[in-house]
């Protein structure tokens, strides 16, 4: 058994059952967290007892029950089918958000702290401008801006996210092209005569690939808080579709007399924050890399 397992470990190398002990304590109890979520996600987009919309599942504001773990909404919607169905709604904005703020961050950041003068001096003023604007402050501004037409559609979601990531994840990858940019290869680089964009993402990325690989995962992990706080202040996703701050904000009133129509979302929401959290936290002292947190 042991020579099967180690024979497998060499041709998947992510099945290494030393290595995976080896990584920090964080990072393994983080990794099993979000693989949870993706797995309940996963399941959510093929199975849920009822419907996400469906209306009349049982007697509306019913507490927890076998048949319904979450108990039922005021409409008599089952909460642990919209949970379900939730989950990967979630997941998908906050990735698709946070991977759009990083190409965009990343690029910008790079081409600033390797091109200088007047260039980096420009974009580092909207950049800073940007970032003086609170999180959620910044999303409404421009979920707002965008007018009604494009309310409560995934893709303003995702935009919004992404561009209130991006100028913070540019300040990081600028002071990383401002470090790299001072060593040989890089000049050896121009001395071949290669282009900007040539040593931008041919010698300057991958050797910035660990600091961005940290703010990625940093950033990620405040994702759902943005997000549900977005769905909880009504500006999210469209209802009845069941993004898991929109829940929250639909039950609120019924804390009192079903609490667990909340705490269920409430939970699942707080549940993924810790583990991306703590997965962010395992990698850093992975890659020997500190999170620049609250940036």
């Amino acid at each position: 058994m042991t020579t099967i397992t180690s024979n497998l470990a060499k041709r998947v190398p992510w099945l290494d059952i030393d290595r995976w002990r080896a990584t920090p304590g964080p990072f393994r109890v983080g990794a099993v967290i979000l693989l949870a979520h993706a797995l309940f996600a996963l399941a959510g987009v093929f199975w849920t007892p009822y419907g996400f919309a469906e209306m009349g599942a049982g007697l509306p504001l019913s507490g927890a029950s076998w048949q319904h773990p979450m108990g039922l909404d005021q409409i008599g919607r089952d909460v642990f089918s919209r949970f379900m169905h939730g989950a990967h709604i979630v997941l998908l904005l906050a990735f698709a958000g946070t991977i759009l703020g990083m190409v965009a961050g990343t690029t910008l950041g790079l081409l600033s702290g390797y091109i200088g003068g007047w260039f980096d001096e420009v974009t580092q003023r909207i950049v800073e401008a940007m970032i003086s604007i609170p999180f959620l402050a910044l999303a409404l501004v421009l979920i707002i801006a965008a007018g009604p037409a494009l309310a409560g559609e995934p893709v303003l979601i995702v935009f919004v996210v992404g561009l209130v990531y991006a100028p913070r994840i540019a300040r990081i990858a600028r002071a990383a092209a401002m470090e790299i940019a001072t060593r040989e290869y890089v000049a050896v680089a121009e001395l071949r005569g290669e282009g900007i964009w040539s040593i931008v993402f041919r010698e300057i990325l991958p050797n910035a690939a660990n600091v961005l690989l940290v703010e990625f995962s940093l950033r990620l992990s405040y994702a759902p808080i943005l997000i549900g706080a977005l769905g909880f202040l009504g500006f999210g996703i469209r209802p009845p579709t069941p993004e898991w701050g929109l829940m929250i904000s639909e039950n609120r009133n019924l804390l009192i007399a079903s609490p667990v129509t909340v705490f269920g979302p409430g939970l699942g929401l707080a549940s993924l924050v810790i583990g991306f959290n703590l997965f962010t936290d395992g990698l850093s002292r992975m890659l020997g890399q500190r999170p620049v947190a609250g940036a």
